[in-house]
């Protein structure tokens, strides 16, 4: 038994360690041969060598030719069969192989992770690997997709789109009460129209989406966004609007001399602890941008309140780092943008979703929890806290004219 498990253990560590491994294969096979035989020119042995043949060997999912020593036995007068050379007779999670590699090879720079293409490989055209290519990130979408979300106790969600090509992804990153980031679905939509987002949203839904006791929602200041959230999650969804979205399209309408001060300006503003003393000094930067650009004003006024709402939850100083921006999805972004960044040509929506979903998938793997975890309780009760809050706003007109009529 302990002759048969090393032979498996050196057969995976060849596995994983390529192209070392082809000079591995010859060494350990060498010292099989010689343990049967003894050394070369040895007499009085029962085994004996006797010649070279072609043969080959998978690394990984891939065929590589080498020259191996036969041996032969005297009393049997049969072959002896070398088990290491048996074990790789057999190609090693093909599909996954020929994913890694490309996901992780030269369109990311992770040349170490890639190093199995050696130019001793035979038998894998390229027409070869672009069919298992696409079906092993078909099968990346699939899983992304459809993977039931139940299970996942969700406190905030932040939304977010990019573009690849001409077409436009939408991504929703969820974030557990214990801090891990989960990408919880991809759909494809050239604008974000909030009838598409609608749709995105029920077939979360569909998949489990827990959500009755309230969310944050982190998105970029998308009125189409907000619309879908609020028409799908009425009375279940705290909007936080990104602070950096917001700074950065108050200054697009002023000259680059008054960019940079500007910038400072609304960055102290949003740095203030308390949501009394940050809205204070946000419409007093609007009444001053007032005398200077009109347009630069009415952009900062415009959603102001949902900038805040960390602030007014009272938590920005703990959680402002984590949920004020839209900084963490978007990190998430740039990671799958290595992946994607050198594609050629992309052939179609699917080709761009395939390639996403499977570069999330692979990012997700590696994501750390969310900074401020330990407050996430806090944040719930603050959640609820609010949503009770706006409930009764949201009443109280209509019982005081119920009121007044029965006056």
């Amino acid at each position: 038994m302990g002759e048969i498990d090393d032979v498996d253990v050196k057969a995976e560590i060849i596995q994983a360690v390529i192209p070392a491994a082809l000079i591995n294969f010859h060494h350990d096979l060498g010292k099989e041969i010689k343990k049967l035989t003894g050394e070369r020119y040895e007499h009085g042995r029962d085994n004996y060598r006797w010649g070279r043949q072609n043969g080959s060997v998978y690394l990984l999912d891939q065929k590589v030719p080498v020259k191996i020593q036969r041996v032969r036995n005297k009393l049997t007068k049969k072959e002896v069969p070398l088990k290491l050379y048996q074990r790789l007779q057999e190609p090693y999670r093909a599909d996954q192989g020929a994913f890694k590699k490309l996901l992780n090879g030269i369109s990311a720079h992770r040349y170490q992770e890639s190093a199995e293409i050696v130019p001793e490989v035979f038998g894998l055209s390229a027409s070869n690997m672009s069919r298992r290519l696409k079906k092993a990130t078909a099968t990346k979408l699939r899983h992304l997709n459809s993977r039931s979300l139940k299970d996942y106790d969700l406190v905030a969600i932040f939304i977010d789109g990019k573009r690849f090509a001409e077409e436009g992804i939408i991504v929703a990153l969820g974030i557990t009460i214990e801090g891990e980031k989960v990408i919880l679905g991809i759909d494809q939509m050239s604008a974000e129209n909030h009838r598409a987002l609608k749709q995105f949203f029920d077939k979360l839904l569909a998949r489990g989406l827990r959500f009755e006791q309230g969310l944050l929602f982190i998105v970029d200041g998308s009125k189409g966004i907000i619309k879908a959230i609020k028409d799908k999650f009425q009375g279940y969804a705290v909007i936080q609007r990104c602070q950096w979205h917001k700074r950065e399209n108050v200054v697009s309408y002023l000259n680059r001399a008054q960019q940079a001060l500007w910038r400072r300006k609304l960055q102290a503003a949003y740095a203030e602890e308390t949501h009394k003393e940050a809205e204070t000094a946000l419409k007093k930067l609007a009444n001053d941008l007032e005398r200077i650009n009109e347009s630069a004003a009415n952009s900062l006024r415009e959603g102001m309140s949902d900038t805040l709402t960390v602030h007014r939850l009272g938590l920005n100083r703990i959680l402002a780092r984590s949920f004020s921006t839209t900084n963490c999805i978007e990190s998430i972004l740039a990671q799958v943008e290595q992946y994607t960044q050198r594609v050629d040509r992309w052939r179609g929506g699917a080709h761009i979703q395939r390639w996403v979903a499977s570069g999330l998938l692979e990012v997700e793997s590696r994501l750390r929890k969310i900074n401020g975890r330990r407050h996430l309780e806090s944040l719930r009760d603050k959640i609820k806290e609010e949503l009770e809050r706006q409930r009764r706003e949201k009443r109280f007109p209509v019982e005081q004219e119920l009121a007044e009529a029965g006056a």
